[in-house]
């Protein structure tokens, strides 16, 4: 694996972590903390069965507070915003969403603009108490991007998410949860442990199961019922002959706990 400068990236017990790496600039997206995070990610999907489930998280007192606005901006005229989506930000979160396998995150402290985008692309959303989200952008003239305006309505619904991102406040942990933004929130000092407890669950899962699972919700989104429910038999006859299907069977008939391998 590749070392990095701008965030710190470990497998180990078939779970992958990356904790976003700069807390004096709460872990605001630089132009080489995105580059980081694109090769971690893309090391797990060029790696196949190098890990079996991704936690994402934050160093110091922030999960990532969006765009580094002071990375290398001088003058917004000279700018092409489209360009830096297109080239740094979406082969990030394209590279992220095609992950087979399960991701985690756990937001600690502020999750703004891209930074909110990379914790609620993840399956399970775990926040601190004294966690918030903030789609920033309208506070600086900007639209929402980096995915929001694709997960957001989903998550929450169009009247809530046109509030979020029209009015620029901040949506503390518990709003989240409420809202179906996220699905679990923990005091602060049992974020590590929980989330923890989560992704350690998740690697020890049937593996391609919960790729399928991922599989499903996306398509989900963009399926009419016949095409969901002809998706769902495809994925499902894949799963029927892997041999964590055969084991889960078996271990339901004889009353034991499965010993999945991810196979």
């Amino acid at each position: 694996m590749n070392t990095y400068s701008n965030i710190e990236f470990s497998i180990e017990n078939h779970i992958a972590k990356i904790t976003l790496n700069r807390p004096e600039r709460l872990n605001a997206l630089s132009d080489g903390l995105k580059a980081d995070f694109l090769s971690a990610v893309r090391f797990l999907n060029q790696n196949p069965g190098s890990a079996r489930a991704l936690l994402i998280t934050g160093n110091g007192r922030a999960f990532c507070a969006g765009a580094d606005l002071g990375d290398g901006i001088v003058d917004m005229k000279k700018v092409d915003l489209a360009e830096s989506l297109i080239s740094d930000y979406h082969p990030m979160l394209l590279e992220l969403a095609n992950l087979e396998i399960p991701v985690v995150s756990a937001v600690n402290g502020i999750a703004a603009g891209a930074g909110m985008s990379i914790a609620i692309s993840a399956d399970i959303v775990v926040a601190a108490r004294s966690a918030y989200f903030l789609q920033a952008f309208v506070n600086i003239g900007l639209v929402p991007d980096s995915g929001s305006t694709y997960l957001l309505p989903r998550l929450i619904g169009n009247a809530r998410a046109n509030a979020m991102m029209m009015l620029g406040e901040k949506v503390t942990a518990e709003t989240a949860l409420n809202w179906g933004m996220i699905a679990e929130v923990v005091d602060d000092e049992d974020l590590n442990e929980r989330s923890h407890i989560i992704v350690s669950k998740l690697a020890a899962g049937p593996t391609q199961a919960l790729s399928g699972i991922r599989q499903l919700m996306a398509g989900s989104m963009k399926n009419n019922y016949a095409e969901q429910l002809q998706m769902e038999a495809v994925v499902q006859r894949r799963m029927g002959a892997s041999n964590d299907c055969i084991e889960g069977i078996s271990a339901f008939l004889q009353k034991r706990p499965a010993q999945f391998t991810g196979k």
